[in-house]
């Protein structure tokens, strides 16, 4: 499950692990649509192995809950993460670090 992981993160400049009836999934959603940032959703609750992606993720991360936001491969955290850094101004300088991920 790990490898199916690091080749989503490293694909991709923004990558949310996700379930569709999480609201802090929809607020990190949120927040990338509003600054324009493409981003890639994995929803684990529509996920064949969802239950051993959540767990590694768990192991990886140190946090079992959803949502897992990964920016240029390092996890930021979950949906209140990703709204402060924002609110910080400290979530834009973070994806800039890698062109190519605006929508």
């Amino acid at each position: 499950k790990a490898d199916f992981i690091y080749d989503v993160v490293s694909s991709n400049c923004v990558v949310i692990f996700s379930k569709t009836t999480c609201p802090y999934c929809k607020m990190a959603k949120s927040v990338f649509k509003e600054i324009g940032a493409a981003y890639k959703v994995v929803e684990l609750d529509q996920h064949n192995d969802g239950g051993r992606l959540q767990e590694t993720l768990a192991q990886m991360t140190g946090a079992r809950t959803v949502p897992r936001v990964f920016i240029n491969g390092q996890c930021i955290g979950g949906g209140t993460d990703t709204t402060q850094l924002h609110q910080q101004g400290k979530l834009l300088p973070l994806i800039e670090q890698f062109w190519g991920c605006y929508a």
